[in-house]
Formats: C-alpha cells, sequence, structure tokens
C-alpha cells in the first residue's frame, strides 16, 4: 500500500490534538490536583467501601474504566470490522469522553462521588476511541512512513494540549481575569472547555478518515463472538511470531509502570510536593506551580516523540526501547527521594523526554512487526487490550500498595520492578528483526 494524502494523514493526527487534552488536564494535571484537594484529610464513601486513602479510590477508578474497555473492545472492533464501521466508533466514544468532561463542570467538593463516575465515562471514552485510531495507522501508512506519521501524532496532541492547559493555568490561577470569582469555579470552567475542544477538533479527524472496508464473518462465528475469537487467532499467530510475542510481553510490563506513571503525576505532586496549606494564596501558587510542571512534561515530550524516532533509524526501536526503560528505573529510584520542587521539575522534564518517545515509538515499533493482514482491527484491538489490561493492574496494584504502605512514594518505588522485568525480556529480543517473520 501507499501511505495516504498529507489531507488523510494530518487529519488522523489531528484525534491526537483533540483528545490529548484529556490526557493533559484531566489526567495528567487539573482534575488529580482538584481531587486530591477535595479530598484531603477526608475518609470518602464509594460503592459501599470508604477510603482512608482517597488516592487509592482515583488509581482503582482508572483500573476499573480501563477494565471496562478491555472486556468490551474486542466486541467492538468485531462489528467495527465487520462493518467496516471503526469511524462511526471512534466517534460514538470521543462523545462518550468528550461529554464527560463537559459535566465535570457540575463536579465539587460536595459531591467527589460524582467527579469519580465522570471520570471513569471520561476514561472509557478515551481508551475507547483510541481503539480505532490507532487501527486506522497501518491503513493510511505504509511500514516505511508508520514512525514519523505515529510520531505526528503524538507531537501534535502535546501542543494542543499545552497551548489549552496554558489557558486554563491562567484561567485557574487568575480567574479574577475573566470574571470568573473563584478558583474552583476555574476549575470547573477548564473541564467544560476540554470537552469542547475534544469534540470540536475531532470533526477534523472524522471528516477525513477513509471508509473502511468489511470484513465477512466466517460461518463459525457471528459478529458478537468474532472480536473474542479474532483475540484467541491472534494468541495462536503469535506462537510462530517471537518477536512480536516478546515485545507483547515487555511492552504489557512497560505500560503496566508507564501508564500508572502517567496517571498518578500529578497525585503524587499534589500531595507529596505541592500540598494545601489551608492559604489561598500560596494554595493558587502551588497549583500554579504543579500546573506548569506539567507544561514541563509535555513540552519535552514533543521533542522526545521525535528524538525517539531519530534515534530508532539510527540504532533500531528495540535498542531505544531499551535506553528508555531504563531511563524509567532511574525515574522511580528518584522520585522517592525528592522532596523539593526544584527537584521535581528536573524530574518532570526527564518524565516528558521518554513519555511521549516512549509511548510514540511502541506503537509504530508493534505496527513494523505486524504480520501481513488486513484484518489490521483485531492486531490492534489485541495491542490495545495488552495496553489496558496493563493499565488496570499497574494502577491497581499501585493503589494497593499505597493503602498497604500507607504513601505514595513506596508505590513509586515499587513500580521499577515492572520496569526491570521489561528490560529484561527487551534483551531477548532479536535487536535487528524489524520486519515479520515466522519463526
Amino acid at each position: 500500500m501507499q501511505t495516504a494524502s498529507k489531507k488523510v494523514i494530518n487529519g488522523w493526527a489531528m484525534y491526537d490534538w483533540a483528545n490529548s487534552v484529556y490526557s493533559l488536564v484531566i489526567t495528567s494535571s487539573i482534575f488529580p490536583a482538584y481531587y486530591a484537594s477535595v479530598t484531603e484529610g477526608k475518609h470518602i464513601r464509594y460503592m459501599g467501601r470508604t477510603f482512608d486513602q482517597p488516592s487509592a479510590l482515583y488509581n482503582y477508578a482508572v483500573a476499573f474504566s480501563f477494565m471496562i474497555v478491555a472486556v468490551f473492545s474486542p466486541l467492538l472492533s468485531s462489528i467495527a470490522d465487520s462493518f467496516g464501521n471503526k469511524k462511526g466508533f471512534m466517534q460514538f466514544f470521543c462523545y462518550l469522553g468528550s461529554i464527560s468532561c463537559c459535566a465535570m463542570y457540575f463536579f465539587h467538593r460536595t459531591n467527589p462521588q460524582l467527579g469519580v463516575d465522570l471520570f471513569i465515562l471520561a476514561s472509557v471514552g478515551f481508551g475507547g476511541s483510541l481503539v480505532f485510531y490507532n487501527a486506522f495507522l497501518p491503513e493510511i501508512a505504509e511500514v516505511k512512513d508508520q514512525d514519523k506519521v505515529s510520531a505526528k501524532g503524538f507531537a501534535l496532541g502535546y501542543i494542543g494540549s499545552v497551548l489549552l492547559l496554558l489557558f486554563c493555568l491562567i484561567l485557574v490561577t487568575k480567574p479574577a481575569l475573566f470574571g470568573v470569582a473563584t478558583t474552583d469555579k476555574a476549575i470547573q470552567i477548564s473541564f467544560l472547555l476540554t470537552g469542547i475542544w475534544w469534540m470540536g477538533f475531532a470533526q477534523f479527524t472524522f471528516a477525513v478518515l477513509p471508509k473502511t472496508t468489511p470484513n465477512p464473518v466466517s460461518k463459525s462465528h457471528n459478529f458478537l463472538t468474532k472480536g473474542y475469537a479474532e483475540l484467541r487467532k491472534v494468541w495462536k499467530e503469535l506462537k510462530d511470531q517471537k518477536v512480536l510475542k516478546r515485545f507483547l510481553i515487555a511492552f504489557f510490563f512497560l505500560g503496566m509502570g508507564v501508564e500508572t506513571v502517567m496517571y498518578s503525576a500529578a497525585l503524587f505532586a499534589k500531595q507529596e510536593i505541592f500540598p494545601d496549606t489551608g492559604n489561598a494564596e500560596t494554595d493558587a501558587s502551588n497549583a500554579g506551580k504543579l500546573m506548569a510542571t506539567i507544561l514541563i512534561i509535555q513540552l519535552v515530550a514533543i521533542a522526545g516523540s521525535y528524538l525517539f524516532a531519530y534515534f530508532s533509524g539510527k540504532i533500531g526501536n528495540i535498542k531505544v526501547l531499551m535506553v528508555g526503560v531504563l531511563i524509567w528505573i532511574a525515574i522511580c529510584v528518584s522520585a522517592y527521594y525528592v522532596y523539593t520542587p526544584m527537584e521535581f521539575y528536573v524530574l518532570a522534564a526527564v518524565v516528558g523526554l521518554v513519555m511521549g518517545g516512549i509511548q510514540s515509538l511502541s506503537r509504530s515499533t508493534y505496527s513494523k512487526l505486524m504480520p501481513p493482514t488486513r484484518d489490521t482491527a483485531s492486531y490492534f484491538s489485541f495491542y490495545d487490550v495488552c495496553d489496558k489490561v496493563s493499565t488496570v493492574i499497574g494502577t491497581a496494584t499501585f493503589g494497593l500498595v499505597t493503602e498497604g504502605l500507607g504513601g505514595m512514594r513506596n508505590a513509586v518505588l515499587f513500580l521499577m520492578t515492572y520496569f526491570l522485568i521489561s528490560f529484561i525480556i527487551f534483551i531477548f529480543i532479536p535487536k535487528r528483526q524489524m520486519e515479520w517473520q515466522p519463526a
């Protein structure tokens, strides 16, 4: 196949621009910081249980939302693949997520449970839409272009999300400039803006993505069971694809660490580096510092996504990923000893460097290692299920360790275990075999 037109490539990449504001504003900065502030010192009653560590509830909410996506994405991918309607399902989840973000406008200090509910719905929308978004990559870009196209999407996502976060940073720290009465109201408006941004810019993507060709359902399966059957088929085919199999195992443990850091970093910073003091001026300043830190991560991540793609062409994808994993191990150890804002700023810069690069390169590496097939949705569904299940296990164990050991510092140090396992597995992946071959 040939790479699609520039218009299609740009339109596909624009979805990163659209939905990355969710990752930045909701999961990485304003929502977790606001949640930490709302629940600080409280015992939260949720689903029949009282949580003494509200941060653990946050991690369990992440795990639950991704478990929903992991369980149902094979069914949805099957339906989309059978009827050639990837774009339609991508739209549904986009709107579920963006409308849930808009509804967070009504989340405030008296109803933290509503915030958790909407966060779960928004997370399901975000994760569900990515199943179908990622499945478009091998359909619009040939193998030699996939690293660059993937990196372009991530880079646009970081740029777009930074622009919105900059505005929200000013809005939250200087609400009076916009005629907003309180910081809390400014935060609620930020949630509303996130949903509008996500839904609005996604229209550029939906306008240009091509229609997909339906794949007929075999006589042995209907469209309700085909997705799970396809996962089993991919699982069986992995026996003949030792490189891809080893990569997926390494990616699984890598995801347990990376995704947990992404969803817990702001909560960690709010509790351990920028806690509430009871002084309105100081707390507003701390909120600004925290958001500035997240901006550092995003800006550095733009360079990181292209830097990793550049070095992958020089020394190979696997070697670059191994270097990234080693840096993650160092990050976990360093985070345990970080106490001052300046130390955290430096650590945040390093996190940004490897976060953007390792996400982008993992996606394109998997696409390169896939066997020749028209059934890209099934293979990317398998990839996304691995990603989502790793997030479920990573964030759930992070919550358990936080509760069991009485704090997030020990939990962050525990994450190093996942990165170590991932690195060991990467060692046994052939470094030069980057095109699919049977074992």
